[in-house]
């Protein structure tokens, strides 16, 4: 099934689909096509409803009508209406009407024709209302402050429960501007003036509902490959000439692969910035707990009560809604078959609503594993806009492995792993690819016959505390956990976390502790694996004081830890 990323049409009425007030056949027929597609089509017009009820009858197409230049929502399928702004004031009417001025009233506009609009400023202002004046073509719309097209589509799209980046809008006129710009793309007919041409996407060649057909087989044909990759893109960052690098939502997934610890969850964290800053809602699954405190999103779950299933999908159902879904509390082997209980929900939630527009699934290695056969089930054929991160993608599903497209790679081995995808997938890699500094990742597109390019990342501007909660509470695979195993191997205690460290170093015999604590493998541990230089620091000062017995540096270590990772500060003994 061909994924849609645009999802409704929002049209004006006058001048856009209608020609001296008429719909012809030709444009009903396109736009009866368009809802074929499985779209929605949304009038947003600055007319009343009795009278756009009167001039098109064929007003049943639509699924939802902004009328009253956004003053007025009106379902065409139950015929009802919902006025998300006041009524008019009977005296502000009687007023204008006393000054001679033609009037014709809504459920919340007042409506005239210029050159009035100067004796409409005058009673305004006398009367000390809060309304505005839209200019339409030579109309004249007043209403309350802050009422537009925009305003009302907002408030439309909330309950068809669609989100802007999923529409497309066209207009001709003044008051189409508000919500144009507010859509993921806009486009203008060739009547359209020439103020509203210059700030669209697409200007059409055709005029009124001729353009409207002609953006009706654009979007069919081409769906989201109508715009530039700069307007509903994520910047990714610049390559040595520049360019702009750029992540397109409908071009398929994305791989970003490199060792642990070498900055991958860094370079998701900055494309998550430029999804918010885009107003583009995201979902991260986290197994691991690395984006607890993400900025703009709320966390489900934490490291010791795992996500609920109904409360996630719920706000991910709500608009605006950035959600991280952190399984830090399931057991490893529970992660995966709860991803696997998820993700079809949350993909038919996108497919209906196209929201989340972006999912990333961090260790995806282990929540597709090769292992997982039963995981394949649930895996659409195409999955666009979906961001893979991993420390081993050659150990990852092979069917999910196929469906990416762009591929980020890390670290010095970063064409080696580009090599190693290659292979898992069973196809021949790509040119050689350059050499690339530390700050650089090599960055990938599948399918193009082009060598990797070298490409500065953007980084967050979030200060992220990295790693927090996972390395405190969390559980870190056997081969980062630390094991107290003392002189000749005789034990093998696991500390999968820093609080098991803890515990365990007060518990272990004298000469286990003082067997590491001679070898400096405290203070190895913490800079290599938890990547924390100031506790790594301080345990190389216990670990080469000889002042110190071996109470008194297992206290200093412990101390140590508690001060950073929990609250408040352990008191000495």
């Amino acid at each position: 099934m061909r994924i849609m990323y645009f999802l409704a049409l929002a049209t004006d009425y006058d001048g856009t689909i209608a020609h001296h007030g008429a719909v012809d056949e030709p444009t009903l027929a396109a736009l009866e096509r368009f809802k074929k597609t499985g779209r929605r089509l949304i009038l947003v017009t600055g007319r009343e409803l009795p009278d756009l009820k009167t001039v098109f009858p064929q007003l049943d197409l639509f699924d939802l009508a902004v009328v009253e230049n956004g003053a007025l929502l009106y379902d065409p399928a139950t015929e009802k209406e919902h006025c998300i702004a006041p009524p008019p004031s009977p005296a502000f009417v009687q007023e204008l009407r006393r000054r001679g001025v033609p009037v014709s009233t809504g459920r919340s506009i007042v409506a005239t024709w210029e050159p009035h609009e100067k004796t409409v400023i005058d009673v305004i202002r006398d009367m000390g209302l809060d309304l505005q004046i839209i200019f339409n073509k030579g109309a004249v719309m007043i209403l309350p402050a802050g009422i537009n097209k925009a305003v009302g589509l907002k408030a439309g799209l909330k309950r068809l429960d669609l989100a802007e980046p999923n529409v497309v809008a066209v207009g001709d006129a003044e008051n189409d501007h508000a919500f144009l710009l507010s859509c993921g793309c806009s486009a203008a007919v060739a009547n359209a003036l020439p103020t509203v041409k210059d700030e669209c996407d697409i200007q059409l060649a055709s005029h009124h509902g001729g353009g409207v057909q002609e953006l009706v087989e654009l979007i069919v044909r081409d769906d989201a490959r109508v715009l530039a990759p700069r307007r509903h893109g994520i910047l990714v960052g610049h390559d040595r000439e520049g360019r702009e690098v750029y992540l397109e939502p409908h071009r398929g997934t994305v791989l970003i692969a490199g060792s642990s610890g070498i900055g991958k969850s860094t370079i998701a964290t900055a494309l998550t910035e430029r999804m918010v800053e885009k107003a583009l809602e995201f979902c991260v699954f986290d197994p691991e707990g690395d984006y607890a405190e993400l900025d703009g999103a709320v966390s489900v779950g934490d490291p010791k009560s795992a996500p609920i299933l109904d409360e996630t999908l719920n706000l991910l159902r709500k608009l605006s809604a950035n959600v991280v879904v952190n399984t830090q509390a399931l057991r490893v082997p529970e992660r995966p078959t709860f991803f696997a209980k998820i993700l079809p929900q949350v993909l038919s939630l996108r497919a209906r609503t196209g929201r989340p527009h972006w999912l990333l699934i961090d260790e995806a290695h282990h929540l597709l594993t090769a292992e997982r056969e039963d995981v394949i089930q649930v895996l659409p054929e195409h999955m666009p806009a979906t961001i893979f991160v991993t420390v081993h993608p050659e150990t990852m599903l092979p069917a999910a492995l196929k469906r990416v497209q762009y591929v980020m790679t890390l670290g010095p081995n970063a064409a080696q792993v580009i090599r190693n995808f290659c292979k898992a997938v069973g196809e021949k890699p790509p040119p050689r690819a350059p050499a690339h500094a530390e700050e650089e990742i090599l960055f990938w597109e599948r399918g193009a016959r082009k060598a990797p390019i070298a490409v500065k990342a953007l980084h967050p501007r979030q200060a992220k505390n990295r790693h927090v909660r996972k390395y405190a509470e969390g559980e870190l695979p056997k081969d980062f956990s630390f094991y107290f195993r003392g002189p000749g191997n005789r034990l093998n205690l696991r500390a999968q976390n820093l609080m098991l460290f803890a515990q365990i170093a007060e518990g272990v015999d004298d000469a286990t502790w003082e067997h590491h604590r001679r070898s400096g493998d405290y203070s190895g541990w913490f800079r290599r694996v938890i990547k924390d230089e100031e506790l790594a620091a301080e345990a190389a000062a216990a670990e080469s004081d000889s002042q110190l017995d071996p109470s008194e540096s297992r206290l200093r270590i412990i101390d140590a830890i508690h001060r950073r990772y929990t609250a408040p500060a352990r008191a000495p003994h």
